[in-house]
């Protein structure tokens, strides 16, 4: 008797709802040897427990044969601030909830900067978060997208300064919610799968799956299985 393929698990805009995602993967019928979990960014901010998030997706990386963690435009713009110092960028991160995170760090915001309270494992695990992962034909990425990502899933360690300045963009897209026609741009065969833009439903084309059902403004946490195309949440 053969054994059913794998499978590919993804889960939307986490933003700090530990106990959410807790629920969500106590809930996931998800074979831990075999099967793909995809986590499509977002993990911190606005949400009370960025800390207790962070020690949990460490927990799944070291007892999931094959997760995956990608990076969102909150990690990206908390280490762009790590990075530089630069106060237009920490004006934007309070816009973006960061107090949320420090607090749960028992930190403030002044000590932002550098990370320095961060536990080494946190800025380890959000300096390796992958820019997009692609299986078959699935392209998971933080947000909605267009062909230029194609050209950037690697590393983020890797890109030039102007390839930042790209990604930046790319991770803050919301040309669905912006009126855009994603219809017409199923480019290379890809159905893309990402969060960033919430919906009260997870949105379903016949080219993009967006999974963000905005779990910190007191909707649901989401996961979506494929290829069955079947919803969980939490």
């Amino acid at each position: 008797m053969s054994l059913p393929p794998p499978k590919i698990f993804a889960v939307g805009d986490i933003h700090g709802c530990h106990s959410k995602l807790v629920r969500l993967l106590d809930r996931l019928p998800l074979d831990k040897e075999v099967d793909t979990l995809v986590f499509v960014g977002d993990y911190i901010n606005r949400g009370p427990d960025s800390r207790k998030v962070l020690d949990t997706l460490l927990q799944v990386q070291a007892s999931y044969a094959h997760p995956v963690f990608l990076k969102g435009n909150h990690e990206q713009m908390l280490l762009e601030y790590a990075a530089t110092g630069d106060v237009e960028t920490l004006r934007i991160l309070r816009t973006m909830g960061v107090e949320s995170t420090v607090a749960s760090y028992g930190a403030t915001v002044r000590q932002l900067r550098d990370l320095a309270f961060f536990p080494p494992e946190h800025r380890n695990f959000l300096e390796n978060l992958q820019f997009s992962y692609i299986s078959g034909n699935y392209l998971f990425t933080h947000a909605d997208i267009n062909e230029e990502m194609i050209s950037l899933g690697r590393a983020a360690e890797s890109f030039s300064p102007a390839e930042q300045q790209t990604e930046a963009g790319l991770l803050s897209s919301r040309r669905l919610s912006r009126g855009h026609s994603a219809m017409a741009e199923n480019f290379a065969g890809y159905i893309v799968v990402f969060g960033h833009s919430p919906f009260e439903t997870p949105l379903v084309l016949h080219d993009r799956i967006c999974i963000d059902t905005g779990a910190v403004y007191g909707n649901v946490l989401t996961a979506v299985a494929l290829p069955e195309l079947r919803f969980y949440h939490a």
